[in-house]
């Protein structure tokens, strides 16, 4: 079995590591394969509910919990692609540097 990449939470952007595409498909891969399995809770405990009241209680939790989920997933992943696009520049700001300097 491959070794896998670290995961969003082991490489965030406050790290002096350097941030690639297969830390942004990592951060991705972890949301999704946890969003499936807070579903799949969820449904488990939809099933196993006996009132109305208690479905919609059920319900509100969980969609409270998505969205919480996916606002925090898609800031952090939103920050590794800034880190991505600051490393991806970052040996042209010398040479902007440069041509600015030239042109006055």
């Amino acid at each position: 079995m491959p070794t896998e990449a670290p995961s969003i939470v082991a490489v965030a952007p406050t790290d002096n590591r350097p941030i690639i595409i297969q830390t942004i498909a990592n951060a991705y891969r972890d949301y999704t394969r946890k969003a499936f399995q807070e579903t799949i809770s969820f449904i488990e405990k939809l099933m196993g509910v006996r009132s109305f009241d208690k479905a919609i209680e059920v319900q509100t939790e969980f969609a409270r919990q998505a969205y919480a989920d996916f606002v925090a997933e898609s800031q952090n992943i939103c920050e590794l692609y800034s880190e991505l696009a600051m490393q991806f520049f970052k040996p042209w700001e010398g040479f902007a540097a440069k041509a600015t300097q030239a042109g006055r």
